[in-house]
This record gives structure tokens, sequence and C-alpha cells, in this order.
């Protein structure tokens, strides 16, 4: 059987990132850029007010207090967005509010609480320093510098920077578009009248729900039936929206398995068994026209979840531009025993948690790939290799945590 890095080397190999296009900034969210990203514009544009109060030169309001106010004629007043140029003369003031423009002259910003509030004459309580409640031009980023770097993914605090700086849109990776299908006779939509021998399709839900989560477009395309000709036609309408493909179910060596039927003669497609448990029945390749790349996993919902999170997540990853493609492992302390068959590796699902004592993991459910319940239960799969039968109370596990971000 082929091993889970070499099957993963091979899909990575099938396709590469996805050309970049100038995007809505919004939609760029969880994107990482393509290019350095150059500030057209100083942040402040302009030095302006931090403080709604009055603009003056600290030098006329040294010594001020309660006692001693110093008293300062208003000349004129500053709103954020509806000011013309200021100048200040040496011993007056101008009422300003925050975020307004600072008039020429001036270099420091009193409180309004520091004051009576005057209209046409202000009363200071207080002195200032020079440079006090102003916000200098570039004090937070200078016109010219580099914000966000090749690679960064755009998260809300970059796309609130970016907009601030005046990006109405960015070069970025599209979203993958992610085809979902599943297959089996036996399948229901959710809310349909089951047949005492059928079941409700989950497992479309659940993969088009993963390729959502990893930032992905998904389309959840209707079940298809064991007919492999009913498969093929479904498959060759949806290629023109996809750029890839995701099937469940129909890949292992019964009679009924569509998806290897309808596929085996296309010549790119080719189906193996991997070194896994659960999902060994894998098969991946192209179709159509165009090379849509397509990566069949098997039908059991966890076989199927473990082979998304294993195999097509670093897929649109890569197709993003996400870096690193797979999800980093982490260390835990096992908090029971489990065992492993030697010669393939095991995904065993599990619950992580970190405490004062440090990082435990503990099994949830059984290691049948139908267990779909316990599968929901848990928040990390605990990888045991394919050299280890076993792992005791207090070894040390590797852990996948889910639901990530990384």
């Amino acid at each position: 059987m082929r091993t889970v890095d070499e099957h993963l080397a091979k899909l990575l190999d099938l396709i590469g990132p996805l050309q970049p296009y100038d995007q809505p900034l919004l939609e760029s969210l969880g994107l990482p850029l393509v290019d350095d990203v150059v500030s057209p514009i100083d942040l402040p544009r302009f030095t302006n007010s931090a403080m709604d109060g009055y603009a003056v030169r600290a030098a006329d309001v040294q010594g001020a207090n309660r006692e001693f106010p110093v008293t300062l004629p208003v000349v004129g007043e500053q709103a954020a967005g509806s000011s013309t140029p200021t100048a200040l003369t040496s011993k007056t003031a101008v009422k300003i509010m925050t975020g307004a423009p600072i008039p020429s002259g001036a270099d420091t910003v009193v409180p309004i609480e520091l004051t009576d509030g005057g209209d046409a004459d202000v009363q200071i309580f207080q002195a200032r320093r020079a440079g006090e409640n102003v916000r200098p031009a570039g004090e937070d980023v200078a016109a010219g510098e580099i914000v966000a770097e090749a690679g960064t993914v755009l998260g809300a605090r970059e796309v609130g920077l970016l907009a601030s700086l005046g990006f109405a849109r960015l070069r970025a990776r599209p979203r993958p578009r992610v085809v979902v299908l599943s297959t089996g006779s036996e399948l229901r939509e959710p809310g349909a009248r089951l047949d005492y021998d059928s079941i409700y399709d989950g497992n479309s839900y659940m993969l088009a729900a993963c390729a959502r989560a990893a930032g992905a477009i998904a389309y959840r395309v209707g079940i298809t039936s064991d007919d492999p000709r009913e498969f093929a036609d479904v498959l060759n309408d949806q290629l023109v929206r996809a750029d890839l493909v995701v099937t469940s179910g129909g890949i292992s060596k019964g009679a009924y398995d569509v998806v290897k039927a309808a596929l085996t003669d296309v010549g790119t497609v080719e189906f193996a068994e991997v070194a896994m448990q659960p999902g060994k029945p894998q098969g991946f390749g192209t179709v159509g026209e165009e090379k849509t790349p397509i990566v069949t996993l098997p039908g059991n919902p966890v076989s199927s979840y473990v082979s998304f999170e294993v195999f097509v997540l670093p897929m649109l990853r890569r197709m993003m531009g996400k870096l690193p493609y797979r999800r980093p492992l982490v260390q835990a302390t096992m908090t029971e025993e489990i065992r492993s068959p030697s010669g393939r590796r095991q995904y065993l699902r599990g619950w992580f948690e970190v405490s004062s004592r440090g990082a435990r993991v503990t099994p949830v459910s059984g290691p049948g790939s139908h267990l779909v319940a316990g599968l929901s239960r848990a928040n990390c799969l605990v990888v045991v290799d394919e050299d280890e039968t076993a792992l005791h109370v207090g070894d040390t596990a590797k852990v996948l945590v889910l639901d990530r971000d990384f």
C-alpha cells in the first residue's frame, strides 16, 4: 500500500496555486496577499486632535490652574470633515473636535473638561505640554511603507488597515470552487422520507462544510445513484464551475462502486489503497476537457472526514497559496491507552485540552468509521504512526487539533 505522505505528495502535484486577480477588499478576507502592499498615504493623513477641546500654543497656557486660569479669545472652530485650514496666532485658541486638523501655529490641545467650555473666550484650568493630545501625520503609517507583506492572510484587522489606506481592491488568489458529490442509491436528502434500507446523506453536507471552513466556495450537488452513467452525466454538468471535485463513496471493491466504475476508464484517474485507518481506499486524477482535478474519498463518514482533513485540506490551501499546507502536529499526554494496527497510520478521534498540568488528549468514541456522533464530539485526531501499535497512559501523542486556524 501507498503511504499517507506518498499519496499526499501525488495530490499536491496534481494542482497548483490558482491565478491571482484583483478582488474586492472584503472578499479578500481569509486569503493571502500575492504582493507586498505599500501605503500610498500617511496615516494619520494630517496632524489632528485626539480630543474634543481647544487647540492652543503650550507656551500660552503655562502656569494655568483652577485658581489662576489663563483666559484666551476663541478665534475659530475646527470640526472633523467640515473644516477649512485655520491658522492660530499667539495667545488665542481654536475650539476643536476629535479628528479635526490641528490649526497651523498650535502645538497642543487642552481637553474640554479642563476648561470652562467657553465660545467667545475660554478659561484654561491646567497647563499642557507641546504635543499633548496631538496625533502627528504619519505617526501610524508613513507613505511608501510596506504595511502587509506578500503571503499575509487577511484578517479583520488587516482589512481595517487597508480600507483606512484607501484600498478598495487587492490582488489575491481566488477561493477554490469545490463541487461535492455523494453517491449511493441508499441515500436520501435530509427531511425526506426514509425507506427501511435508506439513510440520510450526511457526507456531502459535512464535506461542503469542511470546504467552506477551509476558505473555499462549496457547491453541494444532489445525490447520485449507483448508476455509472448517471454519475458521469452529473459530473460532466458540474465541471464548468469546479476548480476541484470531491466525491464520497463508490470507490471500494463492491459490485456497486459507481465512482470507480465510471472513472476507471478515464485514463488520468487512478485508485489506490493507502496505509491509513480510516480511509484506506482513495482515488484521484483529472476529468473533462479542462483536466479538472478530482479526489474520490471513501463513503463511511469518519473515513470521508479524515481523508478530507489529511488530503483535501492541504490541496485547498495550496490552491489559495496558504502556507503551511498541512495542519501542524502538536504534542499531548495520553490519558487512556489506545492500540493501533501495525503498518498503518491511524487517526483516532480525541478530545484535546490544555490545563495547568499541560496538554492532554483523551480518546473519544470507538475506532469504527461509521461512528459519526463520536466524530462530532471530538476536537482533534490522535495520529498513531505506522510503526506504533499502542500508546499508553502518560505517553506523548501527536495530535491534529481541529477547527483551529493555522
